[in-house]
């Protein structure tokens, strides 16, 4: 599965800094666990590190996963976090209890998630932190190096807001793969979709939804039913009574985003689970529903906003041709960089591009085609192609330049718009089925895991 069909977990590792939990793209995933360690023992100017005094608690068990310990001072750390975070969305904290409580589930699910990546050997290198963090720091208008002042502006410190973000990568990375192995999407399921998209008159139509969960345990008792009832019409009095949605959310939700006021973002009503769809579609916005019970609990819904719009898809396509210069065992960089020149040079005075192409370039695809690359649409290419290319004019000729493939020249023969509204009703209904399945494959897949896990909360 493409990475890019990830709508929210995929979403873009552009996060503010007052959410890292924005990380993760479809149903968003749990901040990660502090890594903060005790209390570091005190000091002056005249003494070395004191010992603490006999007896003292350095720090307590909050919780144990399978056979690691979150630290109560991790807890401690996350909770401020998370508090601050809150408030930075001009929402009422919980009761300290509460939210306590909320942020240890999320710190748990993380660590069983984190655990299970590393049975699967799925780790991240430092140039994907790091190309994150260039993100996020262009992102935030400041450059790398200033991110970490940045950051302590913020209240975050920056290791452990490294630390935090490589874990949610490697999250990300997990979910994709569970997707990858457990969703699939037919033909005849998109063909389905598509007709129903049009049949509707309103596949354009986003709603910007919240929601409150009432988890129920995989094949529930009466029991479990009866409780989670209860707790849910509590939950809807409350509402009705005027308490915010987003802070009944921080307090009483158990879904993945209840941290962040239960938002789960923009949707097509194709992306709605289809519990929700037909309700959604009736409701105007800063209405919310009655309980809607599902396999997984119940559910209150809150809709934000709607946005409507239907409008033709055009897309700029560049008709371009090149030719490309790679290094190899036999022509090292600078001979590379030599070859290219001397064809620029010959390319200027009047040469045959397509002969001298299909001659010498090291790109077998084009090469046989004089070059010829066909109509590019925006993003068909690496961005420092593009970025040469797009700046070109027709029938204007570029210097050479570098890639990671190697040296190329490049010449626009043409541009044109072109309607792609069909592909992109096309694109539209796949993404739609994967994010509605997404939700769903993701939060089965984790409640088994929980379900297999040894979890023993000492708070």
């Amino acid at each position: 599965m493409n990475a890019s069909n990830l709508r929210a977990r995929s979403a873009t590792l552009l996060l503010s800094v007052a959410m890292l939990a924005a990380l993760s793209a479809c149903a968003g995933t749990p901040p990660a666990a502090a890594t903060s360690g005790a209390p570091v023992a005190e000091t002056d100017s005249t003494h070395l590190t004191r010992p603490p005094a006999p007896g003292t608690v350095l720090d307590s068990v909050a919780a144990i996963v399978n056979d690691e310990v979150i630290l109560k001072s991790e807890l401690d750390a996350r909770v401020a976090e998370t508090e601050r975070e809150i408030e930075a969305r001009h929402t009422q904290p919980p009761a300290p209890d509460v939210l306590q409580k909320q942020v240890l589930d999320g710190m748990v699910t993380t660590r069983i998630e984190l655990q299970q990546a590393k049975d699967r050997g799925i780790s991240v290198s430092d140039d994907d932190v790091n190309q994150a963090l260039s993100r996020i720091a262009e992102h935030n208008k400041v450059s790398l190096d200033q991110l970490p002042d940045f950051l302590k502006s913020q209240g975050y410190d920056y290791d452990r807001f490294r630390s935090d973000l490589r874990d949610q990568i490697v999250i990300q990375n997990l979910e994709q793969q569970v997707l990858s192995d457990q969703l699939h999407i037919t033909q005849q399921e998109l063909d389905d979709q598509m007709r129903a998209d049009q049949g509707s008159g309103d596949n354009e139509t986003q709603y910007h939804v919240a929601q409150i969960l009432v988890a129920m345990p995989n094949n529930p008792t009466p029991d479990d039913v009866a409780a989670a009832r209860k707790k849910v019409d509590v939950i809807e009095q409350k509402l009705k009574a005027g308490t915010d949605f987003a802070a009944a959310a921080v307090a009483y939700s158990e879904g993945q985003n209840a941290l962040q006021g239960g938002d789960i973002g923009w949707r097509k009503a194709s992306e709605l689970p289809t519990l929700f769809a037909p309700i959604i579609t009736q409701m105007k916005a800063g209405d919310f529903s009655d309980p809607i019970q599902s396999a997984s609990g119940f559910h209150i819904v809150k809709l934000i906003e709607v946005k409507r719009s239907d409008q033709k898809v055009m897309v700029t396509q560049t008709h371009a041709r090149h030719i490309l210069i790679r290094t190899s065992a036999i022509l090292n960089e600078e001979q590379a960089k030599a070859k290219i020149q001397s064809i620029y040079e010959q390319l200027k005075g009047g040469a045959d591009f397509a002969k001298l192409a299909t001659a010498d370039s090291d790109d077998p695809g084009s090469a046989k085609q004089g070059g010829d690359l066909g109509w590019l649409d925006p993003g068909a290419t690496v961005p420092a192609f593009s970025a040469v290319m797009d700046k070109l004019q027709p029938g204007e000729l570029s210097p050479p330049f570098q890639t990671q493939f190697g040296w190329h020249i490049v010449q626009v023969l043409g541009r044109r718009q072109s309607d792609q509204t069909d592909e992109d009703r096309r694109n539209r209904a796949y993404q739609a089925i994967f994010a509605r399945k997404s939700e769903e494959v993701i939060q089965h897949w984790l409640s088994e895991l929980k379900d297999s896990a040894f979890i023993e909360y000492h708070i």
